[in-house]
């Protein structure tokens, strides 16, 4: 047996969830630049949960349960106002996750229907989660969830308790698509290992929120905004960018393992940070953006991933940095429990071998002997 390390290239699943392909990205062959231009987040929801994209009748009957479950057990509320002063923000939405499947009737239950259950309420539950810990940590009050009014607009409204601006839900809808599903990634595979031993979908969502964590997953939006920071302005972009390329220091926010000509969610996201920026009337972020995006690739050959521009769009949505990977959790926890669910249809337990490559023929010896 000879290892691959990081499994690159290694087929370790069969799905019918999302594909890239030549560097097309689909769900469910669903190309993505089409769900992105014309498909809502719920649309595209439905589409990972059940194999096709829902009428207006099974549509309007996904809303109306997000909305039944979007509140949180007040017992969770309570819990989020114990986290500790400066909590990680990844960290408080894992646990919290993990303590929603104590108030589910229905977390042992591991029936199909119960599970679809499950997943409909993680996905209405994220955004409450997300929302009330950003509130809560700011001697705030969290805001109920309002009924009537897609994901994108129901988190923009908990998070500030404002209705928010028609350009900016549909700015945010439109990421919540983008980030929904990505094939076998980290954190996807990692929720598909947990449920393979026929452990609960709580379990696996939480296993995935572990995953996203990492800043070479999730967490490089993150960074992105802290590079965009460091720089603070378009006449320091050149040097900055350009110190870190002679000293062969990574540039966050570009290159992805799987696309070797560009990430085809980056031209969605760079559209809308001018979009959100001209809206804002502050240009700066997203000139800088382009300023170093022309300069990685001239030199480097790197275009920019779905991390680049996210990191500026959600800025100039008022949303502090640190919630960056959150509201990615928001939107992946579809795709999660689209996998989750694909996992149990068909399930083997993952459980891959590994290479040896340390000592060998070594022979015991007592304690007295030992050097």
């Amino acid at each position: 047996m000879t290892a691959t390390k990081g499994l690159e290239g290694i087929v370790a699943a069969t799905s019918s969830i999302s594909s890239i392909i030549d560097g097309v990205l689909t769900y469910r062959g669903y190309n993505i630049d089409e769900l992105a231009e014309k498909a809502s987040f719920e649309e595209v929801a439905y589409l990972l949960w059940h194999g096709k994209l829902p009428n207006q009748e099974e549509l309007s009957g996904l809303k109306a349960q997000l909305d039944e479950y979007a509140a949180l057990p007040d017992a969770v509320i309570a819990g989020l106002r114990l986290y500790p002063s400066g909590s990680n923000s990844m960290a408080a939405l894992r646990t919290a996750i993990s303590s929603l499947a104590l108030y589910d009737s229905e977390a042992q239950d591991m029936s199909r229907e119960a599970n679809v259950r499950k997943a409909i309420r993680l996905q209405a539950q994220l955004p409450t989660v997300v929302a009330a810990f950003a509130r809560i940590r700011e001697g705030k009050e969290p805001v109920a969830p309002k009924k009537g009014v897609s994901v994108a607009h129901n988190f923009l409204y908990m998070l500030t308790g404002e209705e928010p601006a028609a350009v900016a839900v549909e700015a945010l809808d439109k990421a919540l698509v983008l980030h929904a599903d990505h094939e076998l990634n980290a954190s996807t595979f990692a929720a598909r290992v947990t449920v393979g031993t026929l452990s609960d979908i709580y379990s696996g969502v939480t296993s995935a929120i572990g995953a996203l964590k990492g800043p070479l997953h999730g967490g490089a939006n993150e960074a992105v905004m802290v590079m965009l920071d460091e720089i603070g302005t378009i006449d320091n972009v050149e040097s900055y960018v350009q110190s870190k390329l002679d000293n062969k220091v990574k540039i966050m926010g570009f290159g992805h393992r799987v696309y070797k000509n560009g990430d085809p969610r980056a031209k969605h996201l760079q559209a809308m940070s001018k979009s959100l920026g001209e809206l804002r009337g502050d240009m700066r972020l997203y000139e800088m953006s382009v300023k170093i995006e022309s300069m990685v690739v001239g030199q480097k050959g790197l275009r920019p991933n779905v991390d680049f521009y996210s990191a500026s769009c959600y800025t100039m949505l008022g949303i502090p940095r640190d919630l960056f990977t959150p509201i990615f959790a928001i939107s992946r926890v579809s795709g999660w429990t689209a996998h989750i669910l694909e996992q149990y249809e068909d399930n083997r337990l993952i459980r891959p071998r590994a290479e040896y490559v340390g000592p060998v023929n070594q022979l015991y010896a007592a304690v007295a002997d030992r050097a």
